[in-house]
């Protein structure tokens, strides 16, 4: 079971020679990807983060969509949109980025500066390494794919608890997780890809 700095040792070695490199940090939901990038950002130095979640369609698009009760589906991104900050990013660019508030349920778009002299750029979201279109169409744009690996019992868990701390019903939580979250999860499982290294964490 490795730990962030181990991660962070392996990603390190591979920027030798590289004046940036761009890494995709992907799992399921409830995976822990939010706090494992600043954990990982922190052990590197010099790195910023992009949030996969920030590009997730405004509900508005999803209702005239009739995709609200599937919001974090992979249908449910602006792929195109990420992908073009992306090739930006990897151009050396200073670029402004969106940033998702999940107690807003929305993104706030220029909320946070990736600079262009950063040396790691940590991308991380559900679907960076699925194998499945529009999403493969990524993965050309990392340089290292991290994978993380956590149980299904404990994603559940954990993703009941998320909704729960923020003020959901237990019903409502229980249905969402079970409708809408643990698909999700599945699919990730079953079609997440290849990566360079793989992660089981410990315990957040």
């Amino acid at each position: 079971m490795d730990s962030v700095s181990d991660i962070a040792i392996k990603i390190a070695e591979r920027a030798k020679g590289r004046a940036r490199l761009v890494v995709a940090l992907a799992g399921p939901p409830g995976a822990g990807k939010s706090t494992l990038s600043q954990l990982l950002a922190d052990a590197l130095g010099d790195a910023a983060i992009l949030q996969g979640d920030a590009f997730h369609y405004d509900n508005a698009i999803l209702d005239a969509l009739g995709r609200r009760q599937r919001k974090g589906a992979p249908d449910t991104f602006d792929v195109a949109g990420l992908e073009s900050l992306l090739r930006r990013i990897r151009a050396g660019e200073d670029v402004v980025v969106p940033v998702f508030d999940r107690p807003l349920d929305l993104a706030r778009a220029g909320a946070a500066r990736i600079a262009g002299d950063a040396r790691f750029v940590i991308v991380e979201g559900n679907y960076l390494t699925l194998d499945a279109a529009p999403w493969n169409t990524l993965r050309p744009l990392f340089d290292v794919t991290v994978l993380i690996d956590v149980p299904s019992d404990e994603l559940e868990q954990r993703l009941m608890r998320r909704w729960l701390d923020l003020g959901w019903s237990a019903e409502k939580a229980a249905h969402w997780v079970a409708s809408n979250d643990m698909p999700n999860v599945d699919l990730v499982k079953a079609q997440g890809g290849s990566a360079d290294i793989f992660w089981r964490p410990q315990a957040l």
